[in-house]
């Protein structure tokens, strides 16, 4: 986070300038091979994601397996 405080004027003043300028329509994303095959792996993280959902799963498994045991 930024250590920067804002006062609700501030706030006001920086919204509209950024309304103004809509730097969300200068956004044009990678045109180059280069560039595009550079950002397609910006949602792959070492595939952490696929490991944390792989040991959720094993993880309900063996709760379940618990659970029936108790029963």
């Amino acid at each position: 986070m930024s250590s920067r405080t804002w006062t609700p004027e501030q706030r006001k003043r920086q919204a509209e300038a950024i309304r103004r300028w809509k730097p969300w329509e200068q956004s044009t994303g990678p045109k180059s091979a280069e560039g595009k095959a550079k950002v397609s792996g910006n949602a792959y993280i070492g595939g952490e994601s696929a490991k944390l959902r792989q040991a959720i799963k094993a993880l309900n498994q063996a709760l379940r397996e618990q659970k029936e045991w108790l029963d």
